[in-house]
């Protein structure tokens, strides 16, 4: 609604003459007789601009255009009767009869005035709607001949015409108090108005519509249909008013409420300042400060004064204030650009590889080889290693020898048991308490963007709900993708590519294969006793007589016991458990020396006593029983062998029981091995008839031990044979392959191991495929002293290497 426009419109529509001092509103009888009144058959047209005049309604219009003004003075001393029509484009200065509406309003002259600024103000009242027939004059100003414009009206107590009405002064209330600019005197007005048809009228000509809508209600000849329109009209309105105002409540809300917290924060300020606390200006300057020191691309850089102006319009006690602060902190503490020189003296870096671990030369040579291609090239991309092997070989350690080597920081992340990937990546910003990832944490932590980062236990990492952290994993050990890291706190690319990622594991099979396939893998095998004698004569007794406070001379420990605390108190490939008895028996010498007793000179005797009774060593058991056969065996913690026990009972053949809580893949080398058996009874000399009259039991010891694999294939084979021909299998001999149901002998993994294993129980000969050959050979000569190996293609060359002539004694009779 538009009522009281200041400029153009006077909501009263009266009956009137010059002389009245206020405006009644127009009746029922008076707009009667308005409408009975003869339409005149020319009448003078005056063209409006941006207004619409409706009958009975009286609105002001300033007179500015010389035929206009010359069109009011002339009618204002006849009959005051003149014919207004609407410009259809309000931006024509002298219409022409085609840029006029056809539909006008008769109006009377109320009353001409003159302005202060000389312009004629006119006030006018509608009559009657006409229509133009045909203009007869354009000069001084237009005249027409006009006809009256037939207007149908609903029927006397029509309900849905007078609801229509009803609603319509209801609307236009409603629009009037929800306009702060629409004084209420309009509603008064509107109130008191009883003509239903004027109430149209009065609500048309002052309703918020362009002037085009108001022409076209104008035209609507049907009084009913016009009230509809308008009242369509109307509701609009109100819902937008509606709108609008709920906006306008909501900001002025929020608008009162931030400047009731910037003054409340302008108080706390004061008073923090007063009492010599925390400013943030202060911080911020901070911020500014320290960022000018930053090596930072432009990028980065607009970056961080973007959010520095977002964290200056916040207020201090906001959730999301301290989000924003950790955040331009991170990006202040990262090492942008930031490397330490590294070490390119080879002989300096392999003299620190070898005084901090005795063997490992495959990874100390990995080490020296990228080291002097950096010297050469000056710029290299760092290599993501795997170091993969038994626990307690130094894998975790050996990266802080290689950092030291190279002269670069050393940070380690624990992988084992990580299952939220956002570990990996960091939180986003919009979460409460959310922080970067910690492979920028660490980053953060060592101040370089070139260390040596060991991840440790990468075998270890787990998934659920959260995420799959090995899948982010990708990302940061892909040498084509580390140089832009997205770390979802940061959201900023990160260079990781001059970082040498180390990372370790003991199981490669639980490693993703995408994960493994980005690493270059370095196996570790376990130590033999030779090795792990020297790691404790150069590293393990000394830092023990460190650890416990004691001097040189107090702890000493001879080759010979070393020795022997090893080959009895250890079963493992690493020095972790040689580490602990070494401790337990500094401990024991410190007890003495903290009593001041005397030293009690060590000997067998002294440790046996102090570390309690050794383990039972697993042993070779001699071949003096058919059928028991020593395999050798990979586990967790190294090499180890393991006994082939096959026993025959009389009964209806052709049944094979296995026990020893064997897997799969073991069962399924054991029925391999007596099908070849039965399908090539002669390689052995065997009667066929023993498969139909002996029924045979394969049977592992340690029962309670889960064994899998099928690296016992020819063990099995051998025990097998040996049973069904009761023939003795060659002394101290062991023997690890993978047997196929053709005859072939595979090779297995796991080699170093074994062979330890089978050196520390006495074993003087063993069977092994000929594909092993090079793993052999990769092994130190002098850990293989004292054995002697047999290269096999074929199970037929397994059974003529194993099996003696000789038979057992007592042997069983098949006849």
């Amino acid at each position: 609604m538009n009522f009281f426009n200041e400029s153009d419109k006077i909501p009263f529509s009266p009956l009137i003459d010059e002389d009245t001092d206020f405006i009644p509103l127009l009746s029922s009888e008076d707009e009667d007789n308005m409408h009975a009144e003869k339409l005149p058959e020319i009448l003078p047209i005056l063209p409006l601009r941006n207004t619409v005049l409706f009958p009975g309604v009286v609105i002001p219009i300033t007179v500015g255009r010389d035929k206009s003004i010359q069109l009011i003075k002339e009618s204002n001393k006849g009959d005051k009767t003149i014919g207004v029509v609407t410009q259809k484009n309000d931006g024509i200065e002298d219409p022409k009869p085609e840029d006029l509406y056809q539909v006008g309003t008769v109006a009377q002259i109320i009353k001409m005035l003159r302005m202060p600024d000389g312009n004629t103000t006119v006030i006018i009242q509608g009559k009657k709607r006409f229509r133009i027939k045909e203009f007869v004059q354009s000069e001084p100003y237009y005249k027409a001949t006009t006809s009256l414009f037939e207007e149908t009206r609903p029927k006397k107590n029509d309900k849905e015409f007078e609801a229509i009405v009803s609603s319509m002064k209801d609307t236009a209330i409603q629009i009037i108090q929800k306009s702060p600019q629409i004084p209420t005197e309009a509603g008064f007005a509107l109130n008191n108005i009883e003509s239903p048809n004027f109430v149209v009228n009065f609500i048309s000509s002052n309703m918020n519509a362009s002037t085009a809508e108001k022409q076209r209600v104008l035209e609507i000849p049907d009084l009913k249909d016009r009230a509809t329109q308008i009242l369509t009209h109307l509701s609009k309105e109100l819902q937008m008013l509606e709108l609008k105002n709920q906006i306008q409540d909501k900001v002025k809300t929020d608008i009162d409420k931030q400047q009731r917290e910037y003054f409340l924060h302008q108080q706390i300020k004061t008073i923090q300042e007063e009492l010599g606390g925390n400013n943030f200006e202060q911080e911020i300057n901070e911020f500014k400060e320290k960022a000018k020191t930053k090596k930072w691309n432009k990028e980065i850089r607009e970056v961080f004064e973007k959010q520095l102006g977002k964290l200056q319009r916040m207020n201090p006690n906001a959730a999301e204030y301290s989000v924003q602060t950790n955040y331009l902190e991170l990006m202040l503490d990262l090492p942008w650009d930031e490397y330490t020189t590294d070490n390119f003296d080879l002989q300096n870096a392999e003299d620190v590889l070898n005084e901090d671990h005795f063997g490992l030369d495959k990874v100390k040579e990995r080490i020296l080889e990228h080291l002097a291609v950096l010297k050469l090239k000056g710029n290299l991309k760092s290599p993501i290693l795997c170091l993969y092997g038994p626990p307690g070989v130094g894998k975790t350690s050996l990266g802080k020898s290689i950092a030291r080597a190279l002269n670069r920081k050393y940070v380690r992340m624990s992988l084992g048991g990580l299952k939220d990937e956002s570990e990996i990546r960091g939180h986003r910003k919009t979460y409460i308490g959310a922080m970067p990832g910690r492979i920028l944490q660490n980053l953060k932590k060592v101040q370089s963007s070139n260390p040596v980062y060991i991840l440790d236990e990468i075998d270890k990492v787990g998934s659920d709900f959260h995420g799959d952290p090995s899948s982010a994993l990708l990302e940061v050990l892909d040498p084509e993708q580390n140089s832009t890291f997205y770390d979802n706190f940061l959201e900023l690319d990160y260079d990781l590519s001059k970082v040498m990622f180390i990372a370790t594991c003991n199981n490669l099979s639980t490693i993703q294969p995408a994960l493994r396939d980005r690493m270059e893998i370095i196996e570790i095998n376990g130590y033999t006793v030779e090795e792990k004698l020297e790691i404790a004569k150069r590293h393990l007794v000394p830092k023990q007589t460190e650890e416990n406070g004691l001097k040189k001379n107090q702890f000493k420990l001879s080759d010979k016991l070393i020795e022997f605390v090893i080959e009895n108190y250890t079963a493992e490939s690493g020095v972790r458990g040689l580490e602990k008895r070494l401790s337990k028996i500094a401990r024991y010498i410190a007890v003495h020396v903290a009593k001041d007793q005397d030293v009690p000179k060590l000997n067998e005797e002294v440790i046996t006593k102090i570390l309690g009774p050794s383990h039972e060593k697993s042993k070779y058991q001699g071949n003096d029983v058919a059928g028991v056969v020593t395999g050798l065996a990979w586990t967790q913690v190294g090499g180890d062998i393991l006994f082939i026990e096959t026993s025959l009972s009389k009964g209806k053949g052709s049944k094979l029981t296995l026990t020893g809580n064997l897997g799969d893949v073991m069962k399924e080398s054991a029925s391999l091995a007596l099908e070849f058996l039965k399908a090539h009874p002669h390689i052995i000399d065997l009667n066929y008839e023993v498969f139909d009259n002996w029924n045979v039991h394969l049977h592992v010891p340690e029962g309670a031990t889960p064994k899998d694999g099928p690296s016992a294939g020819i063990a099995m084979l051998t025990s097998l044979a040996s049973a069904l021909t009761q023939r003795k299998v060659k002394k101290n001999l062991a023997m690890t392959g993978e047997i196929t149901l053709r005859g072939k002998v595979l090779p297995v993994g796991g080699i170093k191991e074994k062979i330890l294993a089978a050196k520390r129980a006495g074993i003087k000969e063993i069977i092994l495929c000929a594909d092993n050959k090079k793993d052999i050979d990769d092994i130190n000569p002098g850990y293989l002293k004292g054995l002697q190996f047999h290269y096999v293609t074929q199970m037929a060359e397994v059974l003529q290497l194993a099996l003696l002539k000789e038979k057992v004694k007592d042997p069983i009779h098949f006849n």
